[in-house]
């Protein structure tokens, strides 16, 4: 991505306030899709394996989610525990609201990913309409940070009912569709990389592609054989990401790796 920041003069009284979002490296991809993945079989194992249901299992993601943004939100500088834990819950969200809709109230899956992908693009139509940028590189402002948060509970309620469509109703399987996923990631990677495709629009094609890449993941490693899976379960295989997770963001926090080198003067207030 280009590291594209925001021109803010500075003056006297000014306070520093850095980027809130974590630096574009391998370790931000593998640890969304990791993300991801734990968002599907964390909603399986809430909603089936501990029998919360599906309105509790929402209603209880739903507050942790929101006391989480609002640390989030309160941070002077991206924090990667309290960043990647906003990035498991609302994965945990979107795929909840996703599968409430289907679920609960009857919605097929070919609606709601129109729906969510009408949703996504008004959210980047007011981002780039009130700040005249989408880049993730100049996230340091209350209201860049909150469209930015739109976004990505959008990506991940899109990702999850299009995971679910090309897997389940158009019956290509979990590994199928894993694959196929991929291979729209690698196609938007080599588009960037060798024919020109902006940065921004690259960095958000495969935001959104690695949603239904890690649902179709995580189905397959949870389902049972019978129905195309690996039988691992919805306690295994969040278990075992959620450690991956754990291990990668404690890394990150010591290391600061992926701490974007940018700040800005914002004036006060």
């Amino acid at each position: 991505m280009t590291n594209e920041t925001a021109a803010y003069p500075a003056h006297a009284g000014a306070r520093q306030m850095l980027n809130k979002v974590p630096e574009v490296t391998v370790y931000f991809w593998v640890i969304k899709v990791l993300c991801t993945t734990v968002g599907e079989t964390a909603a399986d194992l809430l909603n089936d394996n501990l029998g919360l249901g599906l309105s509790n299992t929402s209603l209880v993601m739903a507050v942790l989610l929101i006391g989480t943004l609002w640390f989030q939100f309160r941070a002077k500088k991206y924090v990667p525990g309290l960043y990647w834990l906003a990035v498991v819950l609302i994965s945990v969200v979107g795929t909840l609201v996703s599968d409430n809709l289907t679920d609960n109230f009857g919605v097929a899956l070919e609606t709601t990913t129109v729906v969510f992908a009408v949703l996504l693009v008004a959210v980047f139509a007011a981002w780039y309409g009130s700040e005249r940028t989408l880049s993730i590189h100049s996230i340091h402002t209350v209201r860049r940070e909150a469209f930015y948060w739109a976004a990505i509970l959008f990506t991940f309620a899109l990702g999850t009912s299009a995971g679910d469509l090309t897997a389940e109703r158009m019956d290509l399987g979990y590994w199928v569709s894993a694959v196929l996923f991929a291979v729209l990631i690698a196609a938007v990677a080599a588009a960037h990389y060798g024919f020109g495709l902006a940065a921004v629009p690259a960095f958000w094609i495969a935001y959104v592609l690695t949603r239904p890449l890690g649902a179709s993941l995580g189905d397959y490693l949870s389902q049972a054989r019978g129905d195309g899976g690996l039988g691992l379960g919805a306690v295994g295989t969040s278990a075992i990401f959620l450690v991956l997770i754990l291990a990668l963001v404690s890394y990150l926090t010591v290391t600061r790796r992926d701490v974007a080198d940018t700040s800005v003067s914002l004036p006060e207030g």
